[in-house]
C-alpha cells in the first residue's frame, strides 16, 4: 500500500474533491436558483464525502480513519440518491446524471476497496506507534 503523508495524497480523497466540484458547478445552473434547500443539501452531502475523509485521516488511527471512511461511503450515497431526484425532478439531463451518478459509484467502490486494505494491513495509525 502507497503511503500517504496528508490526506490531500489519498486517490480518495482526490475523487472526492473532482466529485464535490462537479456537483458545485451543476447546481450553480438555473433550475438550481429555485430550489436553494436542495442546493444546500447536495453541497453539504458532497462536501461531507471529502471532509469525512480528511477528519478521519487526521485523527492518526486506522480503527478511527474507518469509521470515517463508512461516514464518508454514507455521504456518498447520499449524493448518488440526490442525483437521482435532481434528474426526477429535470435539473440534470440524463448524460450529466449518468456522469455524476457513475462518479458517485466508482468513489463509493474506491473508498470500500480502502477499507478492505486497512482491514488486511494489520497497521494501527500513527497515534498507536509511540
Amino acid at each position: 500500500m502507497v503511503k500517504a503523508e496528508r490526506f490531500e495524497d489519498l486517490v480518495i480523497f482526490q475523487k472526492a474533491r473532482e466529485l464535490c466540484k462537479n456537483v458545485y458547478c451543476e447546481t450553480s445552473k438555473e433550475p438550481w436558483k429555485f430550489d436553494s434547500r436542495f442546493v444546500q443539501q447536495i453541497h453539504a452531502s458532497a462536501g461531507s464525502v471529502m471532509d469525512n475523509i480528511a477528519e478521519g485521516y487526521e485523527r492518526d488511527g486506522n480503527k478511527e480513519l474507518k469509521n470515517f471512511l463508512y461516514m464518508a461511503k454514507g455521504s456518498c450515497g447520499e449524493v448518488r440518491s440526490q442525483i437521482i431526484r435532481a434528474f426526477d425532478v429535470g435539473f440534470i439531463d440524463v448524460e450529466t446524471s449518468t456522469k455524476l451518478y457513475n462518479d458517485c459509484i466508482a468513489l463509493s467502490k474506491s473508498i470500500a476497496s480502502f477499507i478492505k486494505k486497512l482491514n488486511v494491513s494489520g497497521m494501527t495509525g500513527k497515534k498507536y506507534k509511540e
